[in-house]
């Protein structure tokens, strides 16, 4: 991990959040590192946060978060509904 690929990461995020933010389910967009089997891995990425995950053959094209963007991966994460109090 370095610092460019932070950089980068969040570049990618700041250009593609709002788009992101306007499909249904999903409730945060962030840059951190990607979870696979439920641990934490080196791997910088985009951070998908939705309130629950669904299986693509379940949610309209359009709706499907893609795997990779900008050639940033993409991990999405299923956190439930977000609120501020």
């Amino acid at each position: 991990m370095s610092d460019q690929m932070i950089q980068r990461a969040q570049e990618v995020k700041r250009r593609h959040e709002q788009e992101l933010l306007r499909k249904p389910n999903v409730v945060a967009v962030g840059v951190g590192f990607r979870s696979r089997g439920g641990h934490s891995t080196n791997e910088v990425c985009i951070v998908v946060s939705v309130k629950v995950k669904l299986a693509a053959s379940q949610l309209k094209s359009t709706d499907v978060i893609p795997a990779s963007i900008d050639n940033v991966p993409v991990d999405v994460i299923a956190t439930g509904e977000i609120r501020a109090f």
